[in-house]
């Protein structure tokens, strides 16, 4: 009996032991994403290098004859009215942003290690660093221009106003100006309810109101069967072109019957992207030589790794972006740009047990936006 306790006493004692030691290894490391690097662990992490967003909203209008359009002169004095259907598309917005992709050619390790607060980072889910040592903000997915839809008026079907003088008609033109006269006829009314003139008056301003809408409805629905309808739809186009210096290129084009047509489809006129670099003096990324580091490990695609003192992070440089259509500017702006910039360290001193360093990065550019010690 005495051994059974003394057995169950000692591996309560274990159990204890190893459910501290957890729970303290969680308190310590708090990772949002990372991997193993050969047999140490730690947190696997990429600068970003930006990337150009374009988007642009057009409207695309179809136009549907009406069934009496040839008429629509004769009988109610419409001119220019279309007796074949067209499409025909407009160009309403354009915007430039920037987004972040990973770059392969900069990717970071950070070792876990006692002393260091360096691994407690928080990754996008494509591995871009965002922050070290700040509450865990969760996932941010880069907002998407909202493309709102024309609300149109539904009107009624013009045929149930029509009268059987109407419907029994011998021929399209009888049918066309008697309908003309029901239009005219409807106008009369709405002019006899306004000058209080109708036989039955309403009772009061509600009612009136009522009574002149359906009247209203009923004209247009008719007045449709002359001079057709337009439908009305949004459309929404995105490209990603990556930043160099560039001189009117050509990135898409538009065309007014085709809408957004391939940069190479002369069926449409050019939209001209040009990015002008502002930092006429670059220095190449300084990289730690014959330095060693106990925290910071970089990855080359090689393999290879070069100690490095810190953590990395991009400083983007400055460039003029304009986007051209119909030789006028549309946008003409000022851009922070990673291929134009250089990239810098933070002291790996920073991120001792001693002192806890809160630091914001810029998921877009890499750069960063915020320390706080």
């Amino acid at each position: 009996m005495k051994r059974t306790i003394y057995k169950v006493f000692v591996a309560l004692i274990i159990f204890n032991i190893q459910f501290a030691a957890f729970n303290m290894a969680y308190a310590q490391t708090e990772v949002t994403q990372g991997v193993t690097f050969g047999k140490k662990f730690g947190v696997t992490y990429m600068l970003p290098q930006t990337e150009i967003m374009i988007d642009a909203i057009a409207t695309q209008q179809r136009y549907e004859p009406g069934q009496f359009s040839q008429y629509a002169e004769r009988y109610l004095r419409l001119s220019g009215v279309k007796q074949e259907a067209e499409t025909t598309w407009t160009l309403d917005e354009m915007k430039v942003t920037t987004i972040g992709v990973p770059d392969p050619s900069n990717i970071y390790f950070v070792e876990m290690k006692d002393r260091t607060t360096a691994p407690l980072m928080e990754l996008t889910a494509d591995g871009i660093v965002r922050s070290i040592n700040v509450p865990f903000t969760g996932d941010q997915k880069t907002a998407q221009p909202q493309v709102k839809q024309q609300e149109e008026e539904v009107l009624p079907d013009p045929r149930s106003f029509l009268t059987e003088e109407i419907l029994v008609a011998n021929s399209t033109a009888k049918m066309a100006e008697l309908i003309a006269r029901e239009i005219y006829s409807i106008r009369e009314s709405k002019n006899a309810l306004l000058r209080g003139e109708a036989e039955n008056l309403p009772k009061d301003g509600a009612q009136l109101q009522i009574m002149l809408d359906n009247l209203n409805k009923q004209e247009k629905a008719m007045v449709q069967m002359f001079e057709g309808k337009v439908k009305n739809e949004t459309k929404h186009f995105s490209i990603k072109v990556t930043p160099e210096n560039m001189n009117h290129k050509v990135v898409f084009r538009f065309s007014k019957k085709l809408g957004f047509v391939d940069a190479d489809d002369l069926a449409g006129e050019p939209v001209e992207l040009t990015i002008v670099n502002k930092n006429l003096i670059q220095e190449p990324p300084v990289e730690a030589e014959g330095k060693t580091s106990k925290s910071i490990v970089s990855i080359l695609n090689n393999g290879s790794k070069t100690a490095i003192e810190g953590v990395a992070y991009n400083v983007p440089g400055k460039a003029d972006v304009k986007l051209t259509y119909q030789h006028k500017d549309l946008i003409n702006t000022e851009m922070s740009l990673t291929q134009f910039g250089t990239r810098e360290y933070l002291s790996a001193q920073l991120f001792n047990r001693n002192t806890v360093t809160k630091v914001l990065f810029d998921v877009n550019t890499g750069a960063l936006l915020k320390i706080d010690r």
